[in-house]
């Protein structure tokens, strides 16, 4: 155990005994993230580096720390990346931030969420113990499966020191179509192509215009673009409207500045939403943004008759319900979990919900 580890796991224990709330946090990129943080700040970012990059077995294990751009810049000189393509919202994101907050990017409906592609992590609990999960292989978990339950949790179960994940080589060939499109005409569209063997890799509506980006060999690329026609982007703009969408850059999201940014999950066959306020669709129609300042019983309830559920992203009053709240059995779940990792419930408490 490193001097800083140490240190922090000293920390941790001195926290449970007194009761003093902590705030784990990295590079600070995902703090307008669920309910507001709470404690006194511990930072984690100085814990960096690449632990071991094996190309040629697709794993890379780093520590949490490492800022999530030189991670990447590793992964591209061997023509690799993380296929779930994680945003970072600012340059400091960093890897245990990416897998706390389990946010994925435009990938995710064709690839995976962050949760598919971990394969092992490190954790000190609420405890101040250091504790491993998993390993360097798919086929390495008997039991439950922490690594992937760590994805998301927000660190309300432990400061992430180190991660090992599945890496996947970048596609061959890609190019991104446009069709102009209403909103139910590209709902119809999604779903009429998610049933087709096309290599579709991230789609997104807005505004009256369908994107669409296709991935994988050159041949099959080619093929699917002659089949759909509409509008190719050129080199330049095709990656830049992407990652400008997994930033949350566009004009879209610009005009959610003043206003709370809901993230709604359907069913990707699901009717329009009919709500009040401007709405950008992906991952073939399963997620769709809001921008309303609707009341939120409102917004989750029009969730729920669609079949999916509805969590406040940015914006709008955190001291209350920031993900649609949990029923009682889902709860009892939760709080178990919680005893089980910070029994002194003093790690982000509060962050995901009330109690947690």
């Amino acid at each position: 155990m490193s001097d800083l580890v140490s240190a922090w796991a000293e920390q941790i224990r001195g926290a449970a005994a007194s009761g003093t709330p902590l705030c784990i946090e990295g590079g600070g990129t995902k703090r307008f993230l669920g309910r507001e943080a709470q404690g006194e700040v511990l930072n984690v970012a100085a814990h960096a580096g690449v632990v071991s990059y094996e190309p040629t077995e697709l794993v890379v294990t780093a520590r949490g720390g490492t800022p999530l751009a030189d991670l990447e810049a590793v992964l591209a000189e061997q023509n690799q990346f993380l296929a779930f393509e994680p945003p970072h919202f600012g340059a400091g994101a960093t890897l245990a931030g990416c897998v706390a907050a389990g946010l994925s990017g435009p990938r995710r409906a064709s690839a995976g969420a962050v949760r598919d592609f971990m394969l092992g992590v490190k954790i000190v609990d609420g405890r101040g113990e250091v504790m491993s999960f998993g390993g360097q292989v798919m086929k390495n978990v008997a039991g439950y499966d922490v690594s992937r339950l760590i994805a998301g949790s927000l660190g309300t179960l432990g400061i992430i020191l180190e991660v090992s994940l599945k890496v996947l080589p970048r596609p061959v060939a890609e190019q991104t179509l446009r069709f102009q499109l209403s909103e139910s005409e590209a709902i119809d569209r999604f779903n009429e192509w998610g049933g087709q063997p096309l290599p579709v890799s991230a789609s997104a509506w807005a505004d009256g215009a369908l994107t669409l980006r296709l991935s994988g060999a050159e041949a099959a690329v080619s093929a699917a673009c002659s089949r759909l026609g509409g509008d190719a982007l050129d080199e330049q703009a095709a990656p830049m409207f992407w990652q400008s969408l997994r930033e949350q850059q566009g004009d879209f999201f610009a005009d959610s500045a003043d206003m709370p940014l809901w993230r709604l999950s359907v069913p990707s066959v699901a009717e329009p939403l009919q709500l009040a306020g401007r709405q950008l669709i992906e991952w073939g129609g399963a997620q769709r943004w809001l921008i309303s300042d609707a009341p939120a019983d409102e917004i989750r309830a029009r969730a729920a008759a669609l079949g999916g559920h509805a969590s406040l992203f940015r914006g709008g009053d955190r001291s209350s319900d920031v993900f649609t709240p949990l029923a009682a059995p889902l709860l009892t779940i939760h709080r178990r979990l919680k005893a089980a990792f910070d029994p002194a419930g003093i790690l982000n408490p509060g962050r995901l919900y009330q109690g947690i």
